[in-house]
């Protein structure tokens, strides 16, 4: 095969593997709405991928699970059937993160032992495998913060740990995108406008998303299941209660879900105005792009308000965030097309 061939065919494994991130954070994403993610209190990289085998060690992860917060002041009398359903949350999301992990050190390998990994390509395939370890590592120390003091883990290490895999997904998406279609070496003239709003919005997707694990970090979508109104008005009277006044943007639930709302609508228009403007550019990759960020868009602000309306059932929470992994897909390429030749 030519250089060009054994990138394409690189570039088609990642995308694959950027859909196995997506899983990964969808089971992530119901993870925390079941309340499961502490239920696990220990951090065992290798022994940890088998479960418990026998009755004997269900009850000893169970007694584990019995000294901390979450158990002793929300979860008093749990049946170790209950626990076991929240348990095997937490279990197949660290299972597959695992399996995520095997899955690219395997392409890693099987490319390079075939000697059909162009040099050029091993810098970024690395990144990728760094901000993997960097992702567990963060997952780890978001779990540790709900064992000691809290019920629930730190809304700050959520968002990180959410922030962070998104920045993998986006580094996996354009890279695949690179390989399978690469892009022209000058972007196409008269796209500069497109291309500038794009980046915004592949920035500004991510941000909405990190605002959102505020809200689910502090249960704040249980609260004011109304829209657009929050009690009397757009905005909720307790908004600036917190003192000092910053905290209120991280630790109020109010504000939280106030401000999330306030992102989102952002992210909608600018969406909206990047469809209208590129709807008839030369530029066929770039329109196919933005009418998949124009559908997107559309379902994802249904789901979210479907989503605060129903007071955030667990299906409907996971939906929410697959419609933004599926609009941050739709910004990313987009922006890609933005620098490619018009076909």
């Amino acid at each position: 095969m030519t250089d060009a061939a054994d990138a394409r065919e690189i570039g088609r494994w990642l995308a694959v593997w950027a859909a196995m991130i997506a899983l990964l954070v969808l089971i992530g994403g119901a993870t925390r709405l079941t309340e499961s993610g502490v239920s696990i209190t220990e951090w065992k990289p290798m022994t940890g991928a088998i479960p418990p085998l026998n009755d004997a060690q269900w009850a000893a992860e169970f007694e584990k699970y019995q000294r901390i917060p979450q158990y002793r002041l929300l979860n008093q009398g749990m049946s170790i059937g209950e626990f076991k359903t929240i348990f095997l949350w937490e279990y197949t999301h660290r299972l597959w993160a695992r399996l995520v992990g095997v899955a690219l050190a395997g392409l890693l390998l099987w490319f390079a032992i075939r000697r059909r990994l162009p040099r050029e390509l091993w810098p970024r395939l690395i990144g990728l495998l760094v901000l993997l370890g960097l992702q567990g590592a963060l997952g780890w120390w978001m779990v540790e913060s709900g064992l000691s003091v809290r019920t629930s883990v730190s809304q700050y290490r959520l968002a990180a740990h959410l922030v962070t895999a998104l920045a993998l997904y986006a580094f996996t998406v354009w890279t695949a995108a690179e390989l399978i279609a690469p892009r022209a070496s000058r972007p196409v003239a008269g796209h500069d406008s497109a291309r500038s709003s794009l980046m915004a919005l592949s920035l500004l997707v991510p941000f909405t998303a990190a605002s959102g694990a505020f809200v689910a970090g502090l249960r704040a979508g249980k609260i004011y299941n109304t829209f657009p109104l929050m009690g009397t008005g757009l905005v909720p009277p307790e908004y600036g209660q917190l003192t000092p006044f910053w905290r209120n943007l991280f630790e109020n639930p109010a504000a939280v879900q106030f401000n999330h709302r306030l992102i989102a609508a952002v992210t909608f228009a600018l969406a909206l105005w990047i469809w209208y403007r590129a709807r008839r550019s030369p530029n066929e990759r770039l329109v196919r792009a933005t009418r998949l960020l124009l559908g997107a868009v559309l379902l994802q602000v249904t789901l979210g308000i479907a989503t605060l309306l129903q007071s955030v059932p667990v299906w409907l929470g996971v939906a929410h965030q697959a419609g933004a992994l599926l609009l941050f897909t739709a910004a990313l390429l987009g922006q890609h097309a933005s620098g490619a030749r018009h076909e």
